[in-house]
């Protein structure tokens, strides 16, 4: 069979787009380990989620399923380009629901893993779902922290009054405010700030080295009230308790996935957790620089296997 198949998951109203990765020498008859894969804020599943992570992890003997967030990507919901972290996290919750089904998954065996802003929700995502084993965050980011902060400029009240503002025009027959998260260009983004996270970020989502047709990198202003209220980390220090590992380069910049990852690290319960800090490494060489990516393999799969064990 192919080495990736993609599949349709019933969600709430709407289905999930997923693409299943596949292990070498694959073989339905037997028991596997599975690891949800999930997307970045503006980001899709054919991206680092599932070209490299997706790929790197069932090349290392795991069933993968790389999933496309509610409202963006391939799958379904009205409006588009809604980033609901209360969505986004209850997304994991609909696909763990469907890989149980697969015969030959072991629903025993389940972790996940996220980048960037995935990153944080599947570390919020395996403190409130148990069947999750364990987690892994790739340069995570917790998008409420970063929806007060720089998103909202310092101003997350300000924020909240815009979007109401903007809210009753589009409900009243307004044009929808669809937010762009990321300059058009690299020259832009250069001329804009010598920010790391901005720049690299547009190089990777806005030239061919990452771009994909359904990575939009763009939000709906009047549907983000819900990121403004929210935290990633919320009781950590109580329902925490899974093993997880973040991982993150030493280079900061303004999303700030290094100060989340140690923030999560020093709350969370767990006494199985582990912060891996790649020196010289950005945030967005973690999406797909060899070598950023393969330290941190070095480190993530064998944490797996350690975790949710190889094929049966």
């Amino acid at each position: 069979m192919s080495n990736i198949k993609t599949v349709s998951i019933p969600n709430i109203a709407w289905e999930t787009a997923a693409d299943i990765h596949f292990p070498p020498n694959f073989d339905e008859s037997r028991k596997y380990p599975a690891v949800l894969s999930a997307h970045p804020i503006g980001s899709c599943k054919e991206q680092t989620s599932g070209n490299i992570y997706g790929k790197a992890m069932a090349e290392a003997g795991f069933v993968v399923i790389a999933f496309d967030a509610s409202f963006q990507g391939a799958s379904g919901g009205q409006p588009r380009f809604i980033e609901n972290p209360e969505f986004r996290v209850a997304d994991f919750r609909v696909v763990v629901d469907y890989v149980q089904t697969l015969p030959y998954v072991d629903s025993d065996r389940i972790g996940v893993l996220g980048i960037c802003g995935g990153g944080g929700y599947a570390l919020n995502a395996g403190m409130t779902d148990y069947r999750l084993k364990c987690t892994v965050g790739i340069t995570p980011v917790n998008f409420g922290r970063l929806a007060r902060e720089g998103f909202a400029q310092f101003n997350p009240v300000g924020t909240l009054e815009a979007i109401a503002k903007q809210r009753t025009a589009e409900a009243q027959g307004a044009e929808r405010n669809i937010l762009q998260y990321l300059p058009p260009t690299v020259e832009a983004a250069k001329n804009m700030t010598t920010d790391p996270d901005v720049t690299e970020a547009t190089d990777y989502y806005k030239t061919d080295r990452g771009r994909a047709a359904n990575g939009c990198t763009s939000g709906l202003l009047s549907y983000n009230s819900s990121a403004l209220a929210w935290d990633a980390f919320n009781h950590a220090e109580i329902l925490m308790t899974k093993p997880f590992m973040v991982v993150v380069g030493d280079i900061p910049g303004s999303f700030g996935a290094y100060r989340d990852a140690l923030e999560v690290h020093g709350r969370a319960a767990a006494k199985e957790k582990e912060v891996v800090v790649l020196p010289g490494v950005s945030h967005y060489g973690l999406y797909d620089k060899p070598e950023s990516v393969k330290p941190a393999l070095e480190k993530v799969i064998p944490f797996l296997k350690k975790h949710l064990g190889e094929v049966a």
